[in-house]
Parts: C-alpha cells; structure tokens; sequence
C-alpha cells in the first residue's frame, strides 16, 4: 500500500516526507524523479503490549510514502500524476502559512484555492484518460467489441459523464462489474484523499475537514532527544500526540487499513490487515501455513488485556475467546493462531 504525497512547489511536502521516514531527500533531486519511504506508526498500544511482556523485539505497522514531483497545472508535466497512478491513497499537501523566505508558486497564500486546483487538475487528468481510451474503443469497434469491451465502454462513457459534472470517479456508482472493467486504467479520482494543511507555527487545527501539521513545530520535536521534553512541549500547545504521529495514523485508516497484535517475550508486533479481514486472512499476514491450515484463534481484546494485567489473568477471567474462521477480526485484538499442515 502506498502513499502519494502530492502539492504545490513550497508546499512542505519534502519536508513532511522527510519527517515521516527520516529520509534526507537531496537538493539535487531530479525536476521528475520520485523518492519513497517507509514511517513507522508510532503505536501507545504496541509500547504497552512490549511493557507487559517484556518483549525483546518490537515492531509497529507502518506506511509506504511516495513523494511525488512538484504538482504542475495544465498538464505541462504528467510526472506527478504519472507517480499518484501507482499509489493507494492521495495525500494532498497545501500551504497555509505565510514566510517572506519561502516563495509561493502563485504570489499569494491561499488553501482552499490550492486544493481546489489540485482537485481540478486530478478530475481533468482522468477526463484526459478516459477520453483517450474511449477513442481507442472507438476504433476496435470497426473490428467488433468482445463483452468485456463493451461493458468497459459503456463505464467510461458513465465516467465522463460524472467527471464533466464534476463528480468524482470514488463517489459515481459504476457497479462492480464496471469499477473491475476500470480498474487496471489507474483513474486518480476512484483514490481516497486525505488533506495535510501545513499550518503556521502555534495553528492546531485545520479547516474545512483538512488534518493540521506544522512542518516547522514538527522540525522543532524531532530535534528534541529526550521523550519528556518532548511531552512537555506538546503539552504545551494543547496534544496528546504531534502532527506527524496524527497524520500517519490518519493516513493508514484512510487505506482502509487497521492492525491486530500478536505478543510474548520474543516479540511484540503490529500488523497490518484491511478492515473486514476474517481470522484466516490475517493469520496469514503472519505465514501463509496459518491461513492454508487454520483450526482457530485465541483473541484476547487489548483493553481486557490491560485491565486483566496478563494472558493468564485474561483467560481465568473468561475474556479470552476462541473463534473460527468466519471471525472477522477487530482493530486492537491481541491473538494466538492455532493451525496445522
């Protein structure tokens, strides 16, 4: 699962990218060249799984980022559509604070403005794709049109439609059968979005539904090496968490995406499952032997686990539970896998 992070040159992008993964991304990055990275999910869950059991390994969930090209208007340069293609989620970066040293590519700050325009930009590009494979369509047809193509036809016809009225591709009603005969053209608007609002220092809040990140307050906690003071200063400004920790744990449920735990003296880790995933599925995030031989799981809730103070304690007290494999797991379950090949 990837990440795009998409914006406006002086956006902050590379400087949140660079936050998230501890990637440095050199001054002499190429004008269309792609940097990924991977940031791990700072989880107060898997710190306290490590503290009960005294783990020897720990290991978070974490999210794959793309930085992708300066986002350009008018289709001058397709790098950065051609880079957000390949990602799961679009993550759209504008800025909101105002700096006489950093330029902003239109002379003026102004957010709404900058996401609607990278909005628009994505709804055109996908206009543009559709209308090229209809073309395409168009002249296979003199030939004669299988099935598939018609059905695949006749959904780009409904896609124009909906992105001429200025309807996202995620939010038009295609029908499966349709978003399958799609699915392999990579239209950006089928993505979900999540907007960071790279705010001034002091700013907690976004608006209009955007996720508030301060690149320059972020900088000022990761130069901080003592875990107290870093409290201390968020405390400070009003957090429980900074805006980078906010934004990955954000961007992983925007995916669709939610972890269950697994625990002992060994290791304590996190993984990483889609939403709705029953007990088999997520077994096999671990090995592939636990999904093909699956007999059950143990499932301990991660509160009850805290409350009860260990496994043992869990289980005389009848919050330990044994589930099959239609046992859809939930995020926070902490499980046991039994199986057998």
């Amino acid at each position: 699962m990837k990440i795009a992070l998409i914006g406006l040159p002086q956006a902050g992008k590379k400087t949140l990218f660079s936050l998230l993964t501890g990637r440095v991304v050199s001054e002499a990055r190429k004008p269309g060249e792609v940097v990924e990275g991977i940031a791990p999910i700072r989880d107060a869950r898997v710190d306290q799984l490590h503290a009960l059991f005294s783990s020897k390994r720990t290991v978070y969930a974490d999210n794959h980022f793309v930085l992708c090209p300066d986002a350009v208007s008018g289709g001058a340069s397709r790098a950065w559509l051609d880079a957000a293609r390949r990602c799961d989620l679009l993550c759209l970066v504008v800025r909101s604070f105002d700096s006489d040293q950093v330029y902003h590519p239109t002379g003026s700050v102004n957010v709404d403005r900058d996401e609607e325009e990278l909005r628009t930009e994505l709804l055109f590009a996908d206009m543009e794709l559709v209308e090229k494979r209809l073309a395409r369509l168009e002249k296979e047809a003199k030939a004669g049109l299988s099935t598939q193509q018609k059905l695949e036809q006749s959904t780009l016809q409904a896609c124009m439609q909906q992105l001429e009225a200025g309807v996202v591709l995620r939010d038009a009603e295609l029908g499966q059968d349709g978003l399958n005969a799609i699915r392999s053209l990579g239209l950006l608007t089928m993505l979900p979005v999540l907007v960071v609002e790279n705010v001034s220092e002091g700013r907690t809040e976004g608006e209009n539904g955007r996720l508030a990140v301060s690149c320059l307050i972020e900088q000022e906690i990761a130069s901080m090496e003592d875990a107290s003071e870093r409290t201390e200063f968020l405390e400070s400004l009003g957090l429980c968490e900074s805006g980078l920790d906010r934004f990955n744990a954000a961007a992983y449920d925007a995916q669709g995406l939610m972890s269950f735990y697994t625990a002992g003296k060994d290791e304590c880790r996190a993984w990483t499952i889609r939403k709705g995933s029953p007990a088999p599925v997520a077994g096999g995030k671990i090995h592939s032997d636990i999904e093909r031989g699956f007999i059950r799981v143990e499932v301990i809730k991660y509160d009850d686990l805290m409350a009860t103070g260990s496994e043992a304690a869990a289980k005389e007290q009848g919050k330990m539970l044994t589930k099959g494999r239609d046992y859809v797991l939930e995020d926070g379950d902490v499980c046991h896998f039994l199986f057998n090949v």
